[in-house]
């Protein structure tokens, strides 16, 4: 696997390219996987190195979940309606998205970060920022940390990463965007500002599609113009978010990594391959839905009591219905009753969907949940068979234990 050396920021015509940065004052990292569910994927097709490879959906609704750099140089990225993908790279190989390997690979990198650091914060599966000022001591400076973080992925799970050091989550994000795929970059504390100042402005946190079209007509291109304009005009252009892009401009930021952010909600969703009306298909697809959220929320050790379903029409109109339940709860059988019973009241059994999604919120630690057995109840009943069936999936797989309803027959192609 090739590793880029790590990079200056600010080389000068003097520079020697062979000297390491200056990685004083940069604890912080942001390490990012390369192309995540594509270089799983190709874990088990190394025959595809090399070429051209999309994960997602294959049907008109589908989109893209990851691409490799091959794709990506022909535009396809994450999130794009999978029907542009094809027409840009019509060569590429779609793979359809494999989630259990993808959250095995995610706790093994994990497990990597937090040999080194407790300070960890996860952002997704596959990236993380970590605070290792307290490892200097005993693993050395930020930017050998960072080289043996890359080195144990690699060799441990067989993909790469990106890594930025920096002196802000802001900047070693910027970093590790920076130097993809497989690379590492430190960006000095004194070369903040010459390595922001060229960057378009998009680049910045918080500036999408219209805030930067906006910016564009007052003639602010560079993230370096953003920095000439007077705090109180962003502020009457754009208002508090004015303040944030100005102090964004100079590289300020001092928002701490935070570990052990607890989840506010626990949630799955799923669009159609066409607009459905049957209600017995719907409520099928709130089944499973309802077995990967209480899935989720056992993995986590979570319970919930507020369960909420999302409705799509297939005019893109979205009807939200939530029920506060007695108890919290992280059993499928009870997330999937009042599911029904939502999907029921909203009126729309008959109404064409194209997306429907099952979530869980007010969320505690399930071992601070107790609950108030009704008269005749066993003391073991649905949790119970639901664990037992958690750990079979884990040792035989995702598809290993499923409700009847959900058995695919053997001529059916759909997934539902």
């Amino acid at each position: 696997m090739s590793r880029k050396q790590v990079l200056r920021s600010d080389p000068g015509p003097g520079h020697d390219p062979a000297r390491p940065a200056d990685d004083t004052g940069c604890p912080i990292l942001h390490v990012d996987m390369d192309a995540f569910f594509a270089s799983v994927e190709l874990l088990d097709r190394p025959e595809l190195r090399g070429a051209p490879v999309i994960v997602g959906a294959a049907g008109a609704r589908g989109v893209v979940l990851s691409a490799t750099y091959e794709a990506r140089r022909h535009g396809v990225h994450s999130a794009m309606p999978m029907t542009r993908a094809r027409r840009l790279c019509p060569d590429a190989v779609v793979i359809p998205p494999s989630h259990g390997k993808y959250s095995a690979v995610s706790k093994g990198v994990m497990e990597i970060f937090h040999a080194i650091t407790p300070e960890v914060e996860p952002i997704s599966s596959d990236e993380a920022f970590l605070d290792v000022g307290g490892a200097l001591r005993r693993l050395g400076r930020p930017a050998a940390i960072a080289a043996m973080i890359r080195a144990q992925v690699a060799e441990r799970h067989g993909i790469t990463c990106s890594v930025g050091v920096a002196s802000s989550k802001f900047v070693a994000k910027l970093a590790s965007r920076h130097c993809k795929p497989d690379g590492l970059l430190v960006v000095p504390a004194a070369g903040v500002v010459e390595f922001l100042h060229p960057l378009p402005v998009a680049a910045l946190w918080g500036v999408g599609e219209r805030t930067e079209q906006a910016l564009v007509r007052l003639g602010i291109k560079t993230v370096g113009d953003l920095a000439q304009v007077p705090p109180a005009t962003l502020r009457r252009e754009f208002g508090a978010a004015g303040t944030h892009l100005s102090e964004l401009s100079w590289g300020r930021d001092d928002r701490r990594v935070t570990p052990h952010t607890p989840d506010k909600s626990i949630g799955a969703e799923e669009t159609f391959a066409h607009d459905v009306d049957d209600p017995e298909a719907i409520r099928r697809e709130l089944l499973r839905l309802s077995e990967r959220v209480a899935g989720r929320l056992r993995g986590g050790g979570h319970v919930g009591r507020t369960v909420s379903v999302k409705l799509r029409r297939s005019d893109f109109t979205t009807i939200t219905r939530s029920r506060t339940l007695r108890e919290a709860t992280d059993v499928a059988k009870e997330i999937y009753a009042t599911a029904c019973d939502l999907y029921g009241a909203a009126g729309l059994e008959r109404v064409r969907l194209r997306l429907v999604g099952v979530r869980v919120e007010n969320l505690r630690p399930a071992g601070t949940a107790t609950r108030q057995m009704g008269l005749g109840e066993r003391e073991t009943g649905w949790r119970e068979a639901e664990m037992a069936m958690d750990k079979a999936m884990r040792r035989f797989g995702p598809e290993a234990v499923r409700p009847a309803s959900l058995v695919r027959p053997p001529f059916d192609g759909i997934d539902l």
